[in-house]
């Protein structure tokens, strides 16, 4: 998959979101390019996150939420329970397991559980199905 020049422990966002199964980077057009990616190729609400540009979030290469004394903050409870019941997918959960095992293990963790099991493709966290063969997410919890 393109990664559009990002590691894919760069297409990590701060919040603990995979930008690899995000709908805006998965889609043909007007792909974005993912969160920390430098430039315009981003989906406006992107670029405009609360989160993302967090006057709290500490300046480092790969900075995450788990890092500000706020942990969690409110803005992130939000996300994280927004992302459980429309997507079945916790933000903190991601970012405890991130802290605690490493990115380069969320990382492989999660190609595995967003493959797609009938064409090896990727399902889309926002769609709950792979984009490439429409096959639905299965056995994620």
């Amino acid at each position: 998959m393109n990664n559009n020049g990002l590691s894919d422990t760069q297409l990590v966002a701060p919040c603990g979101i995979n930008c690899r199964v995000c709908l805006a980077y998965l889609r043909e057009k007007n792909k974005c390019s993912g969160c920390r990616a430098i430039g315009d190729f981003k989906v406006k609400h992107c670029n405009a996150c609360r989160i993302k540009n967090c006057e709290y979030l500490p300046v480092k290469e790969l900075n995450f939420c788990y890092d500000c004394t706020k942990y969690p903050c409110a803005k992130m409870k939000q996300l994280d329970k927004r992302y459980r019941t429309k997507y079945k997918m916790s933000v903190i959960g991601n970012l405890s397991l991130i802290k605690d095992s490493g990115l380069v293990y969320f990382t492989q963790v999660e190609t595995e559980k967003w493959k797609c099991k009938a064409c090896g493709g990727v399902i889309c966290v926002h769609r709950g199905y792979c984009l490439s063969c429409g096959s639905p997410r299965i056995g994620i919890s």
